[in-house]
């Protein structure tokens, strides 16, 4: 009988060991979790679930994590989607599905803190490998002169270091301060469309980081893709790395429900966010007010992919939950002009030209917070964006096509949120 061969990731967070991940050849990935991790009271959060307050957090470490091709989605979910997942595991000549690879291939520049790194052989811990039979330990060879980084998503994404005035693309010895996206060969004009809408949401009182519109001539060495005949990207800077280029970990609301991403869209509601935030964030009352915000600055927006990768918790002293700055505001409706609906339920609806503030005093009592407390964060929503929006609009970037049918979107609202 032939051996089967394995490799293994040491999975760190903060200077912590969370575990160690083997990768089979057959395609079986096991996380096997550090004792010591479990063990201490003060571990560093990997993921929601492993907080004290969590009813999960006694059994989750309890028993390795298996999947088979996949990974689990805590580490899934930090692997990119689409073109760029593609992109990638056409380098690495591996299926897309095969996760293990493509995790350990991007492991420098993870999104948050969760670091990976090879374990030579000789080196594994006694019991990480118990979990199969004839098995051969060969080391982790990643490949060298390539991008090594990950941002989950279905543009052509980049993490990417500002020096000189350019954008570079991060290397292992250089994390990424920014994430920009190129222009968008399906869609006109799109980084124009995302700057403006997260202007307009800040605007608004919504919480974002810095963005920028930086020309294409300012990107340093994106592999070869097929780019339009646009003039401009759009950087967002990353919330998961401070101002001394530390890292700070994060976890989107895939993770932290551990749903694979092809289940964004029909896993989870509203509700079910805002009841965690409620539940086990930090700033519990001020994260849901600023949830809820951002729910109505969606809606008038005209943002239909507002799904669960794109809502994120950072740990900003390694332990606790709060919600992360807002990220992935598109005016989406410009793409998909019969769209008139947001990602997720919001009380069993999703019809933005329905809702109406009633759906948020609905969906406030579910979370289980008095309308009270909601009530005056969507009216000062509203009136920040009547007062603002529209003056904005005339001198905003956004293609001028795309400026009309917006203002098209805000009339067609119900009376109580009506920009004009």
């Amino acid at each position: 009988m032939e051996t089967e061969a394995v490799e293994v990731l040491k999975l760190s967070l903060h200077g912590a060991t969370v575990g160690h991940l083997a990768g089979y050849q057959g395609g079986k990935n096991v996380l096997v979790f550090d004792p010591d991790y479990v063990a201490n009271p003060q571990r560093p959060t990997l993921t929601l679930s492993g907080i004290a307050e969590h009813p999960a957090s006694k059994s989750l470490f309890a028993t390795p994590w298996m999947k088979q091709q996949r990974l689990h989605p805590v580490l899934s979910n930090l692997l990119p989607e689409g073109a760029l997942r593609d992109w990638f595991a056409q380098m690495l000549k591996v299926h897309r599905d095969n996760e293990f690879p493509l995790f350990a291939q991007l492991a420098a520049d993870l999104p948050g803190a969760l670091m990976a790194e090879p374990v030579a052989p000789e080196e594994i811990p006694t019991g990480v490998l118990n979990h199969r039979t004839r098995i051969e330990p060969v080391p982790r060879m990643v490949l060298d002169g390539r991008p090594h980084f990950s941002l989950a998503g279905v543009q052509m994404k980049f993490s990417m270091f500002e020096a000189d005035g350019r954008f570079n693309v991060s290397q292992p010895d250089r994390l990424g301060e920014w994430i920009v996206k190129t222009p968008s060969t399906r869609h006109k004009d799109v980084p124009l469309n995302e700057y403006t809408a997260m202007k307009l949401a800040e605007l608004a009182g919504v919480e974002i980081p810095e963005v920028r519109l930086v020309t294409l001539d300012q990107l340093q060495d994106l592999p070869p893709i097929n780019l339009p005949n646009e003039t401009h990207a759009y950087a967002i800077r990353r919330f998961d790395r401070d101002a001394q280029r530390q890292r700070i970990h994060t976890e989107d609301f895939a993770q932290v429900l551990f749903k694979y991403a092809h289940e964004k869209y029909g896993a989870a509601n509203f509700e079910q966010i805002g009841r965690v935030l409620y539940q086990f964030s930090g700033r519990r009352l001020a994260n849901v007010q600023q949830l809820a915000r951002r729910l109505l600055v969606n809606i008038l927006l005209g943002n239909g992919d507002a799904h669960l990768k794109n809502w994120s918790l950072l740990y900003p002293d390694h332990i606790t939950a709060e919600l992360a700055p807002a990220y992935d505001i598109v005016y989406t409706q410009a793409y998909i002009p019969d769209e008139s609906q947001i990602s997720l339920n919001l009380a069993d609806s999703k019809d933005w030209y329905r809702m109406q503030l009633g759906h948020f005093e609905t969906w406030a009592k579910s979370v289980g917070l008095p309308w009270r407390a909601i009530k005056p964060q969507l009216e000062d929503t509203l009136e920040k964006a009547r007062n603002l929006w529209p003056k904005f609009l005339q001198q905003a970037p956004m293609n001028p096509e795309h400026k009309t049918m917006l203002e098209g979107h805000w009339r067609r609202l119900e009376r109580d949120l009506r920009i004009f």
